[in-house]
């Protein structure tokens, strides 16, 4: 298998765009497409062949790579593709799906003859677009030589997590990480909110915490889009936080946890999305501490 691949990408949305300018940065060839075609559009003058339909987008593919909004989207656009999928394809699903929904797409893999490999992604946009994005990965030995190049183009760092992809090894670690990145980012909208509420600078709150083990560049740089308006464009959007946050909530619920702060934060950003910041940053989760006005 050369390592010069063509590769169906499928969600073009804030990661889909930046992995697939980095896939033709490494020359691959990219064949995009996504629902609203206009987001996919700007990707043609980066050489990727711009598709109008899911199956034209994988026709001849080496690689299907799917990044769209959860794993029932993934499955419906799979299924729209189904006639052009080549057996013995490799589907990259970098979609961050429910721990019951890995299984169902792995079983669509198979019954089409597809190598099955459960990838999300660690990373917003600045290290998707950098191409510094950590691939969490799971899938058979067999099949490595042709999704390790994909790997290499859009991140810095790919972990192995299994040899089957189907036992979602790779979402679960996914799923624990991002229960720590939304409680932080919770976290960081609430701690302004009461600093401003209590007539606290919130700048007086950072120099207590300057360089102690309590301190966070992460709680930084969101506090600083807070506090600076900058919630545009996203580095992750709020409806998609909340969309994980409840994968989170439910995911510990099927295994007898209760998560009360992953709870509590996807409620925070579904106040947040109802206020009209569903598109926003992240942070904007923040707004969710104040009544509708």
């Amino acid at each position: 298998m050369t390592d010069k691949l063509t590769v169906g990408v499928l969600g073009t949305g804030i990661m889909g765009a930046a992995m697939a300018r980095n896939l033709l940065k490494a020359r691959h060839t990219v064949r995009a497409w996504n629902r609203t075609r206009a987001k996919a559009e700007p990707l043609a003058a980066d050489g990727a062949q711009v598709m109008d339909t899911p199956a034209e987008a994988v026709e001849g593919a080496d690689v299907v790579l799917t990044m769209l909004y959860d794993g029932a989207t993934a499955l419906e656009t799979l299924r729209e593709a189904a006639g052009s999928l080549r057996p013995g394809a490799v589907w990259v699903q970098s979609t961050t799906a429910g721990l019951d929904q890995v299984p169902v797409l792995a079983a669509f893999a198979a019954e089409h003859g597809l190598v099955f490999y459960d990838a999300p992604v660690l990373g917003t946009r600045q290290p998707a677009e950098a191409g510094q994005l950590t691939v969490l990965a799971a899938g058979p030995q067999q099949g490595r030589e042709t999704v390790t190049p994909v790997f290499d183009a859009v991140g810095v760092r790919t972990v192995w997590t299994g040899d089957d992809g189907s036992t979602a090894a790779a979402t679960r670690l996914k799923l624990v990480a991002n229960s720590w990145v939304l409680a932080a980012t919770v976290a960081t909208g609430e701690v302004v909110a009461l600093a401003q509420a209590l007539g606290v600078d919130p700048q007086s709150f950072f120099g207590l915490i300057a360089g102690g083990p309590l301190d966070m560049g992460y709680l930084r740089a969101k506090a600083g889009l807070i506090i600076d308006g900058e919630l545009t464009p996203p580095s992750f959007a709020v409806d998609t936080a909340g969309k994980d946050a409840r994968l989170i909530v439910a995911a510990g619920a099927s295994h007898g946890v209760r998560l009360d702060v992953a709870q509590a934060a996807a409620e925070r950003f579904a106040r947040a999305a109802a206020q009209g910041h569903a598109d926003e940053d992240m942070a904007a989760a923040y707004f969710a501490s104040f009544e509708d006005k």
